[in-house]
C-alpha cells in the first residue's frame, strides 16, 4: 500500500450507504482513504449507516470516527468541524458528497418545497461545511476540498432543480478556490457521469417504477467508453488523487469522471 494520505485527516460528508447491490460513493471514498493512511471522520445524517462504514474501515485496520449530522443545518456543520479538530487536531481533506433529486420536475410542475429541498441539500450544505472548515484549513496553512458535482450541470437532463444545483456547485467550487488559493487551500469538484451506485440505480428504478436491469442496460449504452457506467471505485480513486499531495498544483478544476459523456454535449 502506497499510503498516499498518510497522516492526513479527512472528513467525508455522506459517507453512509443507501441500500443496494453496489457500494455507494461516500462509503467507497471513506474506505479507500483509510486504506491509504488517512484517519476518516465518517459523516452522515443516519448514524447507523455511518457506524457501518466505520466498522468496515476498522475491520481493515483503519481509523475512523462516525458522526451524525444534517449538513443543511449550520449548527450541525459547526459541530462536525469542531468535533474533528477536537479529536484529530486538524482537517486536511473535506469531501462534500451529497445530492438528491427527490420531487424534481420541470419549471411548471415542480413544487416550491421540492425546489428548496434540493437546493438546500445539494448546494447550501456544501457552502455550510466550507463555512466552518475553511477557517480550520486557513489556520493550519492549507487543505483540500472536493465537491461532488454531476455531468447534469452541463448536459441536457430533465431534472431542472438537480441540474441547477450542480451547476451552482461548479460555480461555488471555483469561487471558493480563487478566494483561498493564496491560503494554500485547494478546491476542486468531481463532475460524475452515469454511475452504478445504489442512489442512482435503486433510487431511479424505484422513483420511476422501471425495471432495474433495463435501467442498467440503458445507462450502460449511454456511456461512450467501453464497459458502460462507472462505479463508486472510479469516484473514490479520482477523489483520492485530489485529496493527495500529488495534486498539489491543481485547484478550481471541475474534473469529469464520466466515461466521455460530457464530450457528447452539442
Amino acid at each position: 500500500m502506497s499510503l498516499r494520505l498518510e497522516n492526513k485527516i479527512a472528513v467525508i460528508i455522506g459517507a453512509g450507504q443507501t441500500p443496494g447491490d453496489t457500494p455507494g460513493n461516500g462509503r467507497a471514498m471513506a474506505q479507500l482513504f483509510a486504506r491509504e493512511g488517512a484517519r476518516v471522520m465518517v459523516v452522515d445524517r443516519r448514524l447507523d449507516s455511518a457506524m457501518e462504514t466505520k466498522a468496515l474501515i476498522e475491520a481493515e485496520g483503519g481509523q475512523a470516527l462516525a458522526f451524525e449530522a444534517d449538513v443543511i443545518r449550520a449548527d450541525d456543520c459547526r459541530r462536525l468541524a469542531e468535533k474533528c479538530v477536537e479529536t484529530y487536531g486538524r482537517i486536511d481533506v473535506l469531501v462534500n458528497n451529497v445530492g438528491i433529486a427527490t420531487g424534481d420536475a420541470g419549471a411548471v410542475r415542480i413544487s416550491e418545497e421540492a425546489w428548496d429541498h434540493i437546493q438546500a441539500t445539494n448546494l447550501k450544505s456544501m457552502m455550510l461545511t466550507c463555512k466552518f472548515v475553511l477557517p480550520v484549513m486557513e489556520a493550519q496553512g492549507g487543505g483540500s476540498i472536493i465537491n461532488i458535482s454531476s455531468v447534469a450541470a452541463v448536459a441536457p437532463v430533465r431534472m431542472l432543480a438537480y441540474k441547477t444545483s450542480k451547476a451552482a456547485v461548479n460555480a461555488l467550487t471555483q469561487g471558493i478556490a480563487m478566494k483561498y488559493a493564496k491560503k494554500g487551500i485547494r478546491v476542486n469538484a468531481l463532475m460524475l457521469g452515469l454511475m452504478n451506485t445504489p442512489m442512482a440505480i435503486e433510487g431511479i428504478s424505484k422513483g420511476l417504477g422501471v425495471d432495474k436491469e433495463a435501467l442498467i442496460e440503458a445507462r450502460n449504452k449511454s456511456v461512450p467508453l467501453k464497459g458502460g457506467m462507472g462505479n463508486a471505485s472510479d469516484t473514490a480513486y479520482a477523489a483520492l488523487f485530489l485529496a493527495s499531495d500529488e495534486s498539489r498544483f491543481i485547484t478550481a478544476v471541475i474534473l469529469p469522471v464520466d466515461g466521455g459523456q460530457s464530450a457528447k454535449i452539442g
